[in-house]
């Protein structure tokens, strides 16, 4: 990570060197800033005393010390590596005034120009910017006053997790309906295959059902014609018993009269 290069909307101090990057046998590594030699001071005219330095409220201090401590609680200052050492930079401990919320509006609009962010929808640049200008309303009102910061400390984590909880949800969904999707593939393959199997049965029993149908039909027309036979048959043997009982008739019409 590249502090210098790093441009935030959260408004840091100027990043201080803790460590440095020395060879073995020399110096341990210094904390801090590089120590600079005292400046000389320059020399007093004569005749004037200088006045006396205010004297500091420990109050004051011990309440500036408590905000400052529950700022980088808040936001913790980050940390980067590079080949003078280990640099560690922290948020700003200067009130906010009108002007910067204007000119913090301004940059935050810029910069969704700048990283082209989504205007609707899921859009991680404009979360990550919208994020960081959180963070500075929060460092500026925890500067006023520590109990509304923490309390928007609050409110951000409560937004963080909610964020998280409707990405894992969204991610659950998508899982899910590419599931159903597979499924659904798998389903119509096996649905599809189905049909075929069904549509081969279908034009077997239809085949059947035609040589049954023609099968009934040379049964219907055998019958029918056994039926004619039998008709005449009996047609036949009427007659033939017609013939034979007036011929018996005749021969007894004729026996009795002799």
């Amino acid at each position: 990570m590249e502090g210098y290069t790093y441009v935030s909307l959260l408004k840091y101090d100027d990043p201080i060197l803790v460590s440095r990057k020395t060879p073995e046998g020399q110096d341990p590594p210094v904390r801090g800033s590089p120590q600079q030699p005292p400046a000389q001071p320059p020399p007093k005219p004569l005749g004037l005393i200088p006045p006396p330095p205010k004297p500091k409220c420990p109050i004051a201090e011990a309440k500036k010390e408590k905000t400052e401590e529950i700022l980088h609680a808040i936001l913790p200052p980050r940390e980067w590596a590079d080949g003078c050492g280990l640099w560690v930079q922290r948020v700003s401990t200067a009130p906010g005034s009108r002007i910067d919320v204007i000119k913090l509006e301004e940059q935050l609009n810029l910069k969704l120009l700048q990283r082209q962010a989504k205007e609707t929808g899921l859009c991680q640049v404009r979360r990550e910017l919208h994020s960081q200008c959180f963070d500075e309303l929060i460092r500026q009102e925890t500067i006023n006053c520590p109990d509304r910061g923490l309390l928007l400390l609050r409110v951000r984590d409560e937004i963080s997790m909610c964020i998280a909880a409707y990405e894992t949800l969204d991610e659950s969904s998508v899982a899910f309906g590419i599931r159903k999707v597979l499924e659904a593939e798998q389903g119509k393959a096996e649905t599809e295959e189905q049909i075929e199997v069904l549509a081969g049965e279908n034009r077997a029993l239809a085949g059947q059902l035609e040589e049954m149908e023609a099968e009934c039909e040379a049964v219907n027309r055998r019958e029918m014609e056994r039926r004619v036979m039998e008709d005449k048959r009996h047609v036949d043997e009427i007659e033939l018993l017609k013939r034979t009982n007036q011929q018996l008739k005749y021969q007894l019409v004729g026996i009795a009269q002799k």
